[in-house]
């Protein structure tokens, strides 16, 4: 039982990540900014200006662990 607890909370910390992450790019392409250059220049600098303040995308991706995010960014390409 304790490992079904642990891949819930898992899963449902991934699908928050992940709808925080579309919501970034979904408000850098309505201000016409390439969303996926503009996500790396920030995961790898962690300068939150990469990210608009439209519809409160800097606030949102700054409660995304950068490691994290790179994990499952990894593990998703790689298909593990």
């Amino acid at each position: 039982m304790h490992d079904t607890l642990e891949f819930t909370v898992k899963k449902e910390k991934d699908e928050k990540m992940k709808e925080t992450l579309e919501a970034v790019y979904s408000a850098l392409v309505k201000k016409g900014y390439n969303p996926i250059n503009q996500i790396v220049g920030y995961i790898l600098s962690e300068d939150p200006t990469y990210i608009t303040t439209y519809n409160n995308a800097r606030s949102l991706i700054r409660h995304i662990d950068r490691d994290e995010l790179l994990q499952e960014l990894v593990k998703s390409y790689l298909d593990v």
